[in-house]
């Protein structure tokens, strides 16, 4: 019963359509929004940043940044051609400030509930991107209210997460590192954009792997950390041999038999 289940939660999802432009003009990637998206071309194609520009508000998470935002997901989830995905922000100094709260003190409490709601939904649709996201430079949904403590308890074990809930304490990039919080701490250049470097190199490293691979390797891990050991070596069978009939796994074969780089075709 547990196998058949998870056989239907793992399945890869239907076949993508791409989205009706692409590019830094697309439709959902006007100037004037607070969310724009931008595929990147050449070398980099298969790589696309979604870049996070509210000025005003310290590219904090308000109402309309978060329906943007979603809108962005849900278009990008259908493409095919996105490979790996990179959170950048377009404000110099500031990634995202967290919760807009000035916005928040001017909602009931009823509509504070339905916000923190969707801010938690928000933060399970970025975890849960599977079929699409190889690479996300973000907060990592560890806002409080909006899933902070169930999230960083798995990433930091218990006790530490409780310290660091309790206190509030604020972190520097080379404390998150040390804790396993976060995998790089870069230092930053004259440009202010060491960061969003790092995040690239590493996208262009994930951008020539397999991605059915990527997304099942992704699947399998997050979905296995739940569980017991066990019920995570089935979840890894399930996810591959949704590997075995591919294309990309018999082409990944036939380059390593032959010496040369390999073609995947995302089949």
């Amino acid at each position: 019963m547990l196998l058949r289940g998870l056989t239907t939660a793992l399945r890869l999802p239907r076949p993508w359509r791409p989205l009706e432009a692409r590019g830094c003009a697309s439709s959902f990637g006007a100037a004037n929004r607070e969310i724009q998206v931008c595929a990147l071309e050449g070398q980099d194609q298969g790589i696309t940043e979604i870049l996070m520009n509210r000025p005003s508000a310290r590219n904090a998470l308000g109402n309309v940044f978060v329906s943007e935002l979603l809108e962005a997901l849900a278009q990008l989830r259908e493409d095919r051609q996105v490979r790996v995905l990179i959170f950048r922000s377009g404000v110099k100094g500031v990634f995202c400030a967290g919760a807009d709260l000035k916005e928040r003190e001017q909602m009931s409490e009823a509509e504070v509930g339905i916000f923190v709601q969707r801010l938690r939904g928000l933060m399970n649709e970025i975890a849960a991107s599977s079929a699409v996201m190889g690479l996300i430079e973000t907060t990592r949904g560890l806002l409080p209210g909006a899933g902070g403590t169930q999230r960083l308890p798995r990433c930091l074990g218990v006790a530490l997460a409780k310290e660091l809930i309790f206190t509030g304490r604020r972190l520097s990039g080379a404390q998150a590192q040390a804790l396993g919080l976060v995998n790089h701490a870069v230092a930053q250049n004259e440009e202010g954009n060491a960061a969003y470097h790092r995040a690239l190199a590493l996208a262009q490293e994930i951008l020539p792997q397999a991605p059915i691979a990527v997304r099942l390797g992704k699947t399998a891990i997050d979905r296995g950390i739940e569980v017991d050991i066990a019920s995570g070596m089935a979840i890894e069978g399930i996810c591959y041999a949704q590997n075995i009939p591919t294309r990309d796994r018999l082409e990944g074969m036939a380059a390593f038999r032959e010496k040369r780089p390999p073609k995947f075709v995302g089949e």
